[in-house]
């Protein structure tokens, strides 16, 4: 057995192309995760090949056109090269690898590789700052059943999430200033949306409509994911010295009313109505940009807004390989 350390780094993934036939494949992928769509096995898989990914596939496949660059994918490229440049970081302490929860490089393929060289020990990072069941939870669960079939098993950590870790706000925090916030009149912290159903398993409220999460910052309430990114706002607020009153927290890509609210687009719309005409929308949820920055709040939500009354609405660049995530991710191993 070899006395060095794997690190695996994981994202979400991407379809292969953004042809329908991939786009298609990649939601049956994800949607067929019990940890997405919380119902029994066969209505799960009904749901993901016949009512869900074909209706949805062609749309997205629109989409992720729009997004696609000679480099393929953002987030498999942006992953790739925060592989890279963390490997140069770490030089022989420990290597680097990646693997993809849908699409590839997929962490089984990825896991064989680390399984054939035989490290002492395994680390695991999930890719999403705040953790949630259906993202960080379903990294774990996939890694686990395939390193507990393994004859000799590595000494395994895991980072389940890092959204207060200090050198990824101030990353983050570097970013937002990148974009002079001050020639903006409102700022909006959008965090990917869950089910509220999935707030109720992991909220340490036991009745989850008395949560306070977006007023207090109790610790008391870190395993609930709207509690870690309001959480990540105030930090973030408080390392750019922002007052209350200008900026506010959404939450967007939800699949129906039964979702986290407020919802981002609602929060544009009445704000392009209140009167204000410059927007900075900034995604702490997301270290990558891919489809539900570039796309959605960049495009979608930007003609929005514009519709309601709004003149100018800017995304913030996602942490990508910026030196400083580099830098925060080697730290945050390293802790």
């Amino acid at each position: 057995m070899s006395t060095k350390t794997a690190i695996l780094l994981v994202n979400v993934g991407s379809p292969n192309s953004p042809q329908t036939k991939d786009v298609r494949r990649y939601l049956k992928q994800f949607l067929y995760n019990k940890r997405v769509i919380g119902v029994p096995k066969f209505p799960r898989w009904f749901l993901a090949n016949y009512i869900i990914a074909p209706f949805r596939a062609p749309k997205s496949a629109k989409l992720y056109k729009q997004l696609w660059t000679a480099n393929g994918a953002p987030l498999v490229h942006y992953t790739q090269l925060v592989n890279e440049k963390l490997q140069a970081e770490l030089e022989k302490k420990a290597d680097v690898f990646v693997g993809m929860n849908y699409g590839k490089p997929f962490i089984r393929e990825t896991l064989q590789i680390v399984r054939q060289v035989g490290y002492a020990k395994l680390i695991v990072l999930p890719m999403f700052p705040q953790y949630a069941s259906s993202s960080s939870g379903a990294t774990i669960e996939t890694v686990m059943s395939l390193v507990k079939q393994w004859t000799v098993i590595p000494e395994i950590h895991i980072v389940n999430q890092f959204y207060n870790h200090p050198l990824f706000i101030k990353a983050f925090a570097d970013r937002i200033k990148s974009s002079h916030p001050e020639d903006y009149e409102h700022i909006i912290f959008s965090y990917h949306g869950l089910p509220v159903s999935h707030l109720q398993q992991t909220c340490a409220i036991p009745d989850y409509t008395e949560c306070n999460c977006e007023h207090t910052d109790s610790q008391n309430n870190n395993t609930c994911y709207r509690f870690a990114c309001y959480q990540t706002t105030r930090l973030l607020a408080n390392e750019l010295n922002l007052d209350k009153s200008t900026y506010s927290v959404g939450f967007q890509s939800r699949m129906s009313q039964g979702w986290i609210q407020p919802f981002t687009n609602k929060l544009l719309i009445a704000k392009a109505r209140q009167g204000v005409k410059k927007i900075l929308a900034v995604s702490p949820s997301f270290v990558t940009d891919c489809l539900e920055t570039t796309i959605e709040i960049g495009f979608e939500y930007r003609k929005l807004f514009q519709e309601y009354g709004g003149q100018k609405l800017d995304l913030v660049e996602s942490l990508n390989d910026s030196p400083l995530w580099i830098n925060a991710l080697k730290n945050i191993l390293m802790d």
